[in-house]
């Protein structure tokens, strides 16, 4: 299972750096890769994860999701 993550604020590797880690940090997440340039991040499940806990930990790093597919 996958989820595509957009994410405004990111503005360079640091930002992708902490998304990418807050990512890796929740129970049931296999992999993440963080696009910068097409402002978002593709996350491979191990088990399906709400997407209001996608949103609190991006918000809690100091970035916005705009949507989920």
């Amino acid at each position: 299972m996958k989820k595509k993550i957009f994410i405004e604020g990111m503005s360079c590797q640091n930002c992708v750096r902490h998304v990418t880690e807050a990512l890796e940090e929740i129970a049931g997440v296999r992999s993440v890769k963080v696009d910068l340039e097409g402002k978002f991040a593709e996350v491979e499940l191990d088990s399906p994860i709400e997407d209001e806990k996608f949103k609190a930990v991006i918000d809690e790093v100091g970035y916005e999701v705009t949507s989920i597919e």
